[in-house]
């Protein structure tokens, strides 16, 4: 007996008559009947708008991501407990059953199969021509994003375009990432002519949102393992288009530090979200979990899933960034101890608490997946990599967010301080680490960069280790059992 379930495309087949898994239907809809029906199309958009958000299923509204870029040196987790699945990450032993990891890959080929059966049949659609387009627009940006998220976090994996089962998909063999940054890059130009300048909701791309991603593609295609280093000039020409324009697209960087992270349920995102992942605690399996418990010590009700790395911590420049990024002192009630006394002996993040500091793993908050200043960072470190190196306009973008999180009176750096091309570059990459901290960011940084040896060799002993030397087969983790086990293409 043989039931179809969500592993690579919400469509492969689990053979047996135990441990069934229940088939989860959203988003599979397909065939000319209901895809012609432009209810049937958003319905299908809603679908894989759901593989990217589920909470404790797949996804990035719970904290599977954070653990699955645990190998940086910014983030690090519990050295007992519970926490084997996040230490794999941490000491670069990555199992292929870790549930972290397949949360991430199973909820994207989810996203993938519903944006194919809408890229597939929106020609066809009947309706509003212009909401056809943008549901269209939507659903090239989710699969290039996912795309994205699957080739940086695994390497060589199945590129999959259909939106129907087919027997096809129990050999499919696996594409390199060179294939698949060809149809993310394919994706998000076609989303940049469907989508609107303003967000249908703030948990929906808009041109900008898909201007940003492409910059952000590009950056990483010029870096490990590709290293196209013509890609540098692309990166920041389309970041600049998103600066030049950010009034048209509602983007800005917010006046303080602080204010990024307020995290207030009340509030249902921020100005300075490029594209974000909505969380909803009404609804079923809406709620994000990455906020809360996961990122708070058990002195306060919380998991101790993640907090930060020492030296990171002690190396972390003073001023209101930093004092925004960590909390440093715990406790219920009125008594409070030091990070140094605590259980862990390390700071947490404040960054994914919740305002009045409620303990829950059930909120009504996005997961922001870009802010502006991640766009203004790449606009600044591709304009230094590429053609001519840094102009007045990398300085003043690289200055927008040092200024801001560095105390007041800072000085900003400008041409006449006499850094080269490669030290403004490498200023700027340091800048990422601090601003973005705990972010889903710096792993992906210290990979393109290949840095992950250094940044690891750099711990401080209080950390853990990794338990083996670290080679490139490292930056990648292994395909899920789930998938290697029906198909021995993917263990090729």
């Amino acid at each position: 007996m043989k039931k179809i379930t969500l592993f690579i495309v919400a469509v492969m087949l689990v053979a047996g008559c135990k441990n069934y898994l229940t088939e989860d239907t959203t988003g599979l809809l397909y065939g000319p009947n209901v895809l012609s029906t432009q209810d049937g199309l958003e319905s299908a958009l809603t679908g894989a708008y759901k593989g990217l958000g589920s909470q404790w299923t797949y996804g990035f509204i719970h904290p599977s991501a954070n653990g699955a870029v645990l190998g940086a040196d910014d983030v690090t987790t519990h050295p007992a407990s519970n926490k084997a699945d996040w230490r794999e990450f941490d000491q670069f032993n990555v199992s292929t059953t870790n549930q972290r990891s397949g949360a991430v890959y199973n909820g994207c080929y989810k996203a993938i199969q519903g944006a194919n059966n809408v890229i597939n049949n929106y020609s066809k659609t009947v309706g509003t021509k212009a909401t056809i387009d943008i549901i269209a627009g939507e659903a090239y940006f989710i699969r290039g994003f996912s795309y994205y998220w699957l080739t940086r976090f695994y390497g060589n994996i199945p590129l999959v375009l259909a939106g129907e089962y087919s027997d096809s998909l129990l050999t499919i063999k696996k594409s390199t990432p060179a294939q698949i940054y060809e149809l993310i890059i394919s994706d998000l130009k076609k989303a940049e002519t469907l989508l609107p300048n303003t967000k249908r909701d703030p948990g929906r791309p808009n041109v900008g949102s898909a201007k940003a991603f492409l910059a952000d593609v590009y950056l990483t295609m010029a870096g490990w393992p590709l290293k196209q280093t013509d890609k540098y000039d692309l990166a920041a020409a389309k970041a600049k288009e998103v600066i030049d324009n950010r009034a048209t697209y509602g983007f800005q960087l917010l006046p303080t530090f602080a204010a990024v992270f307020e995290n207030d349920p009340a509030v249902a995102g921020t100005a300075e979200a490029v594209y974000q992942i909505s969380g909803f605690a009404a609804g079923s399996g809406t709620a994000n979990a990455t906020y809360g418990n996961t990122t708070m010590p058990g002195e306060e009700g919380g998991w101790d899933d993640m907090f930060a790395e020492l030296n990171f911590f002690n190396s972390f420049p003073a001023g209101p960034r930093k004092d925004a990024t960590f909390r440093t002192e715990f406790g219920l009630g009125t008594t409070t101890i030091p990070w140094q006394q605590s259980l862990t002996k390390h700071p947490y993040y404040k960054k994914w608490y919740i305002k009045g500091n409620i303990v829950t793993s059930s909120i009504s908050l996005p997961s922001v997946m870009m802010r502006y200043a991640h766009v203004l960072t790449i606009y600044a470190e591709a304009k230094a990599r590429g053609a001519g190196g840094p102009d007045q306009a990398a300085y003043d973008a690289l200055n927008q967010i040092r200024l801001r999180g560095l105390p007041a009176g800072t000085k900003a750096l400008s041409s006449a301080d006499g850094l080269t091309a490669t030290q403004f570059a490498d200023a700027v990459v340091q800048e990422r680490a601090w601003e973005f901290a705990c972010e889903r960011t710096r792993w992906f940084d210290l990979i393109r960069l290949e840095r992950v040896e250094a940044a690891n060799a750099a711990k401080s002993p209080d950390d853990l280790q990794p338990i083996k030397a670290i080679t490139k087969a490292n930056y990648w983790f292994p395909l899920p059992y789930t998938d290697t086990s029906i198909n021995p293409n993917l263990n090729q």
